[in-house]
């Protein structure tokens, strides 16, 4: 077997805010396996600035996987164990390679385009009339559930905006879900929640920044509005590690990107551990192309989770791959027979 990889640098349509500044570009990497006429492809979509392998060794690391390829992948997975990633990218391409077309790595009712998956639409940060003209977007194009990022203008102002949407509709017409990527200081966190907890939201992620278990889990037992964990899963690797974090916080839900946190072996760990402490889940994509997003879609529909899913950002991307996916009606749709072309990369599967 071979193997190989490529850098590949997405370009968004629209520069897109979060708290940790505006994106213009998203780098990320596909990794290539070749075992007599077959091909198989995986994305390790590292996110710069948050991804716990945003390491000088990064691609150091990479050429290493692909120098050692013949290891097999669960030995590789091992030793990857820093690199979740990679540790994806690697999952992906060694059940591209082993399916029939090279991107039904998880045949289910969804492949089959019998089934869709229910997704949140995603409010990108940004003005105020920026912020109301994409909810507005949204709920024209049949989304039920929104998620709005917050945190980068001033509170009032997001308050305000989320008045105006429950002013218009209930919270049987729209599951609202906000994203505060840790913007809030632990003294000033839970009067904002009290705040927050005025519109009927179904939750907010990550209040506070990482790291702060005592003051999470002080906010997860006092807070008005349930509160899910994302940034905090990242670089926890060992299983006594996710219980204690589990344990110690107990929060309400927990956010996987398996991108970031241990690719789908990883993320069905934790699903686990959740699930043994009564906390509820869902799966969200991390700026992958086409390639990722495909790949962490089929895997989710295979979770069985009835929850909205953040699944939503294939389209944001100029340069992305043509895939077979396609958002209507707020859920996410595989296209039996789509076309995808990888021509960007020069590379036929």
């Amino acid at each position: 077997m071979k193997a190989t990889f490529k850098p590949y640098s997405l370009h968004f349509k629209n520069p897109s805010g979060t708290s940790r500044g505006i994106l213009k570009t998203k780098d990320t990497w596909l990794i290539v396996l070749e075992r007599y006429d077959k091909k198989g492809i995986g994305e390790c979509g590292m996110f710069k600035g948050l991804s716990v392998d945003d390491r000088p060794d990064f691609e150091e690391k990479l050429q290493f996987t692909c120098d050692n390829i013949n290891l097999g992948l669960e030995v590789l997975l091992a030793e990857l164990i820093e690199f979740p990633s990679i540790q994806i990218g690697l999952e992906m391409a060694f059940k591209s390679l082993e399916s029939e077309d090279g991107f039904n790595l998880f045949p289910s009712q969804f492949t089959q385009n019998q089934k869709p998956i229910p997704i949140n639409g995603l409010i990108w940060m940004g003005d105020k009339t920026f912020m109301k003209q994409q909810i507005k977007d949204k709920l024209e194009t049949g989304f039920s559930c929104i998620k709005m990022k917050i945190g980068a203008i001033d509170f009032s102002s997001e308050i305000e905006l989320l008045k105006s949407i429950r002013q218009e509709f209930s919270a049987k017409d729209i599951e609202l879900r906000v994203d505060a990527n840790g913007a809030f200081s632990p003294r000033e966190a839970l009067g904002k929640l009290k705040r927050l907890s005025e519109f009927d939201l179904h939750s907010i992620e990550q209040p506070i920044k990482q790291g702060q278990w005592q003051e999470m889990a002080k906010l997860c037992e006092t807070t008005p509005l349930p509160i899910a964990l994302d940034e905090e899963l990242i670089g926890i690797f060992s299983e006594d590690k996710k219980k204690e974090l589990l344990t110690v916080i107990n929060p309400q839900y927990i956010i996987l990107k398996p991108t970031l946190v241990g690719g789908f072996q990883g993320s069905e760990k934790w699903i686990n551990l959740a699930e043994n402490h009564n906390i509820g889940w869902w799966i969200t994509s991390a700026l992958e192309s086409n390639i990722g997003l495909n790949a962490i879609a089929q895997w989710t529909f295979k979770q069985n989770s009835n929850l909205p899913q953040g699944l939503g950002t294939g389209s944001l991307f100029t340069n992305n791959f043509d895939a077979p996916l396609i958002v209507k009606n707020g859920t996410l749709q595989y296209k039996i027979n789509g076309d995808w072309n990888l021509s960007n990369l020069r590379i036929k599967i």
